[in-house]
């Protein structure tokens, strides 16, 4: 019996938040590319949140990401807009819940005063700089990257 093909994986991401003299930005490309074709190059994979006090970005599975971005809006409302406990909280669920756990993305999220990447691994971190970059354009940032287009959508908070 022929051994199961592979699905191609998806690529293609590129999220950057930046917190620095109180102000708050993410941003993100718009590349989303099925092994080296590129399929789309203006998704916005950048969204604000809890009435827009929270800024967040993906990096990996859309439709994972979008469960993901409804879950850690419901745990913002639960816990009245407290990123760092939401992010815990959302943690906790995806590490434990055998259906999220599944789910193949990274989450950059920011506020005012923190900006965390969240993983179904149970990480919340919190860089020591206010920077996250995500994604597989996240150690580049930048156009030497194949993964990365020129089409980016930023939102910001303050200033």
């Amino acid at each position: 019996m022929p051994e199961p093909t592979t699905p191609a994986t998806f690529h293609a991401t590129t999220i950057l938040a930046v917190r620095h003299n109180g102000q708050t930005a993410i941003a993100g490309d718009g590349q989303v590319t099925l092994g080296n074709t590129v399929m789309k190059g203006r998704a916005v994979k950048i969204r604000k949140l809890h009435e827009g006090q929270v800024l967040a970005g993906f990096a990996g599975a859309a439709a994972d990401a979008f469960t993901l971005f409804e879950r850690f809006e419901g745990k913002l409302a639960e816990y009245r807009g407290s990123l760092t406990r939401a992010a815990v909280e959302l943690a906790k669920d995806w590490r434990s819940d055998r259906i999220l756990r599944r789910l193949e993305a990274l989450l950059a999220v920011a506020d005012r005063d923190h900006a965390l990447l969240i993983s179904g691994t149970g990480d919340v971190i919190e860089p020591d700089d206010g920077l996250v970059a995500i994604g597989s354009g996240g150690p580049y940032a930048g156009g030497i990257c194949i993964y990365t287009n020129t089409h980016i959508s930023v939102e910001v908070l303050g200033g």
